[in-house]
């Protein structure tokens, strides 16, 4: 898949990161994790996120992160592309990224480096040392310690024709109306809020219609019925999902630090499609946020 299929593919539909498969002894568990990516497949989103952020990338050596990306992309070849996480210092991630190409990828999604705060300058040669070390599509994630500007993603664009991709997860509508003014259609704009159904009205508003979604990984057919009417302009469906899930959901999610990976593993183990515990420094719901969390599902029904 050329950068610019690729891009085509991430301006319609559902997208969704995928929950990394750990066993009773925090080991990447493949057999389950292939499972789940089956499980998934009817439920039609358009590309998932092999090793993201709520794929635990920042919790997997080298060789996990090789065995992930492996298993989503035979389990999903021919049906669903498969986009994987790279992150770290710049050497480390041309490292993962240029892995991903070797491996098959359609694409990367180029997580946030973290911890220290960099210049405009320094970001810049940081995402173009990456996209240039490989000719697969890249998507930058505007987030954490990676705040790009509309300028300095003006000079990304025209640096690297393989970035086709800008995911914005700091929610800040001025900055975001000024790259997307500034960039036009150079790019494939992705919400990436955590729990971004809530945010997706406002962002389709600002010239971003397409999200990823977490939830998906344990309620597919609500996240689905959730983005069929975002999509089609159901606000009263949107409104009533918002009104009775996902407004809950978030108040569950913000009880604990880092819980925007552990309640979605904890939705899953609630559904029957367990993916085990989440590793360290993250930690697992308690039991009584387990059993809200179970009874704020309840009325969903079936997935």
């Amino acid at each position: 898949m050329s950068p610019q299929e690729l891009k085509i593919v991430l301006q319609s539909g559902l997208l969704s990161f995928p929950l990394t498969d750990f066993d009773a002894q925090l080991q990447f568990a493949p057999k389950p994790f292939a499972e789940r990516l089956e499980w998934l497949q009817p439920y039609g989103a358009s590309a998932l996120f092999a090793a993201g952020g709520t794929g635990e990338f920042f919790s997997l050596e080298p060789k996990e992160y090789s065995d992930v990306v492996k298993v989503a992309l035979d389990t999903c070849r021919g049906r669903t592309p498969i986009i994987a996480g790279a992150g770290g210092g710049t050497t480390l991630a041309i490292q993962y990224a240029q892995e991903a190409e070797r491996l098959g990828a359609q694409g990367v999604l180029l997580l946030p480096h973290y911890l220290t705060e960099a210049s405009q300058e320094g970001l810049i040669n940081h995402v173009t040392a990456v996209c240039q070390s490989v000719k697969i599509g890249v998507i930058v994630y505007n987030r954490g310690a990676c705040r790009l500007t509309p300028q300095s993603l003006l000079v990304l664009a025209e640096k690297n024709p393989n970035l086709i991709g800008f995911k914005d997860g700091f929610g800040d509508i001025e900055k975001f109306v000024a790259i997307r003014q500034t960039l036009g259609e150079r790019f494939a704009y992705l919400g990436g809020l955590p729990t971004a159904e809530l945010f997706a009205g406002a962002y389709k508003a600002m010239g971003c219609p397409v999200y990823s979604s977490a939830v998906f990984n344990f309620i597919p057919k609500t996240a689905m019925d959730f983005y069929n009417a975002h999509a089609s302009g159901d606000t009263a469906t949107c409104d009533r999902l918002i009104r009775d899930f996902f407004l809950p959901y978030i108040a569950l999610r913000n009880q604990g630090e880092g819980y925007a990976v552990s309640i979605v593993k904890a939705g899953a183990t609630v559904i029957g499609h367990s993916a085990g515990p989440v590793r360290p420094p993250l930690s697992d719901l308690k039991a009584s946020e387990v059993e809200q969390l179970r009874a704020l599902m309840a009325p969903l029904g079936p997935q």
